[in-house]
């Protein structure tokens, strides 16, 4: 008998295995995420949630200035959801057509003062006056939300131009929280999420700034025009919506 009729029937009980094999599913394609820097520690907490109900679903995310995203997703970006800290952003973008749909609001953020070099609790924003500050970190508040209303409560409270050549500037809120923790200031501006992490609890001391001292932080989400029909986009804003991703955003600090 030849060799090709010993090798048939083991090359036909292949094919008949491989064809009885399920396909498998295609690997959902990643869902790419631009969020506000005050968001960086609470988006893990929310993404382990979501990890758990979407196994499945790859989300990545990368972390800026609300403004600078802007910018950026103003020249076409590949961004699929824009968590911005300014709700202003995510309606330019809408108005500009740029958005699959309005933007929706998701908290109110709140800006403390942070130092791990003293306790600025009981003289609140007059701390920085204190003569062992001499650098104060804020954020950039020509592109970074949180800079704009650190300005403003500085400005409220007469503060400002005391202080301004005193100020260091981060190019978003992450960065002016590094410049606090690192010693490159010896007080920050920063965002109650930040400062509500684990790592800043247990670096240094906060107070939180009245409400009233500058205008509302509203932050907005806006899916994007790339992002249109896109389910793993329509699940990730279910869930912001749902009841344990409000309840994490709560955990730090977001109103």
């Amino acid at each position: 008998m030849s060799r090709l009729h010993l090798a048939l029937p083991a090359l036909l009980l292949l094919l008949c295995l491989v064809g009885a094999t399920p396909p498998q599913p295609a690997a959902s394609a990643p869902l790419t995420i631009a969020a506000a820097s005050d968001l960086q520690y609470v988006m893990d907490s929310l993404l382990t949630i979501y990890r758990r109900q979407q196994p499945q679903q790859h989300v990545k995310v990368v972390y800026g200035s609300s403004g600078k995203f802007y910018q950026q997703l103003s020249h076409g970006a590949p961004f699929d959801i824009y968590f911005s800290a300014d709700s202003n952003y995510p309606r330019k973008l809408h108005q500009q057509g740029l958005t699959a749909s309005a933007p929706q609001r998701y908290a109110t953020g709140r800006l403390v003062v942070w130092s791990k070099k003293l306790d600025p609790r009981p003289q609140g924003l007059n701390t920085l006056l204190n003569p062992a500050i001499h650098k104060i970190a804020m954020a950039n508040p020509a592109h970074a939300p949180y800079g704009q209303k650190a300005q403003e409560a500085l400005q409220h409270y007469h503060l400002y131009d005391k202080l301004k050549a005193h100020l260091v500037l981060g190019e978003n809120i992450s960065q002016t929280a590094q410049y606090a923790t690192t010693g490159a200031a010896d007080v920050g501006l920063l965002a109650l999420s930040l400062a509500r992490s684990p790592q800043l609890r247990r670096q240094g001391h906060y107070y939180l700034i009245p409400a009233d001292a500058h205008t509302p932080l509203e932050q907005a989400y806006v899916v994007m025009k790339r992002a249109a029909g896109n389910s793993a986009a329509t699940s990730f804003t279910a869930f912001i919506s749902s009841a344990p991703a409000k309840a994490a955003l709560k955990r730090y600090g977001f109103e």
